[in-house]
């Protein structure tokens, strides 16, 4: 046996699915997926609206 060939053989890729097959169940989920994302996007932007009040922290006192 030569070098070449010892250790692991590396596993076969497995072959792609076809995206273009979509069942009902998938299309759904990606509008749940979608909806979810903008509903995300939505709170973000109604968040950082406060403006420096929300990225205050805790202050500390100059006396010890």
């Amino acid at each position: 046996m030569s070098g070449r060939e010892g250790g692991k053989k590396k596993p076969l890729k497995a072959p792609k699915k076809e995206s273009g097959e979509l069942d009902e169940e998938d299309m759904a989920f990606k509008q749940k997926q979608k909806e979810q994302q903008k509903a995300l996007e939505a709170a973000k932007q109604k968040a950082t609206k406060g403006g420096p009040l929300l990225q205050g922290g805790i202050k500390k006192s100059g006396k010890k």
